[in-house]
């Protein structure tokens, strides 16, 4: 598909009744693996693109998320939008040029969220916030294919779980041009529900968390959620069986974790076919 069919059938994803999921891999190869299980479409991780280049979460620059979201996108013939942070700066206009630098990276779709980054002040003020969600709008809609542009509401993640407040914001973000919304963290089925009701747009939940935190996706998709993404939960689950097969060798001297990978022929299959 080329970038117009790719954005096409991401939009017609939201528009369909049923909820899809959309995994977030961290580099090309892993998105080929999802690819091949086949899901629709895939989302690039902040958490895991970070850490794949030995830097904390939130520690990457724009260029850096840009450039793994190409090897992505590239790498699989499915829809990829993008874990764009907070836009990789404070003023609307910031924002906007993501977006359109996104686009130009081959995304078809990005989320911007309200965290700033300034632990004083970690959410922006709710007047800065939606301009900033209308400039990113702006961009995504002045575009020649439908860029599904997600708006994110990080209160919850960032010390202000207010359900009221986030409601608020999201629809305020809706009004604002944002084509789904997306408030992490949500506490529990009965919020993420109440969220769904509260807005008309499609609705985004990320499981990425331990324990009451995550949800099966039929109690998720009955609550009226349209997509669920996985953060950068995947990525986490990667470098724990590295830490544990290292362990292994390090501390029993053995090589047990042999015995459950995956060949070389295997993987080789998946980079070349994607099944």
């Amino acid at each position: 598909m080329n970038q117009t069919e790719k954005a096409n059938a991401l939009k017609a994803l939201h528009e369909g009744s049923e909820l899809f999921v959309i995994p977030n891999p961290w580099d090309a190869g892993s998105a080929k693996l999802l690819a091949g299980m086949g899901f629709r479409a895939l989302a690039t991780t902040s958490a895991g693109i970070a850490w794949a280049i030995g830097k904390v979460d939130n520690g990457v620059t724009r260029a850096d998320s840009l450039a793994n979201a190409k090897l992505v996108a590239d790498a699989v013939d499915l829809p990829v939008s993008g874990d764009l942070e907070n836009g990789f700066g404070d003023r609307p206009e910031d924002v906007a040029e993501t977006i359109r630098l996104a686009a130009e990276a081959g995304l078809v779709g990005g989320s911007i969220e309200d965290f700033s980054g300034d632990a004083a002040r970690p959410i922006y003020d709710f007047g800065l916030a939606v301009e900033r969600v209308a400039a990113a709008a702006e961009a995504a809609h002045a575009l020649d294919f439908p860029f599904q542009f997600v708006a994110r509401c990080e209160a919850f993640l960032h010390g202000m779980p207010d359900l009221d407040e986030t409601i608020r914001r999201l629809q305020a973000y809706e009004k604002a041009g944002a084509d789904v919304l997306f408030a992490p963290g949500l506490p529990t089925l009965e919020a993420i529900r109440t969220v769904c009701r509260s807005v008309g747009k499609p609705v985004n939940a990320v499981m990425s968390f331990r324990g009451a935190g995550q949800f099966p996706l039929a109690d998720l998709a009955a609550a009226g959620v349209r997509r669920v993404s996985t953060g950068g939960s995947l990525h986490r689950v990667a470098f724990g069986a590295l830490r544990e097969a290292a362990t292994e060798l390090r501390d029993a001297g053995t090589f047990g974790y042999l015995d459950r990978a995956p060949t070389t022929a295997e993987i080789d299959e998946v980079m070349t076919s994607g099944a």
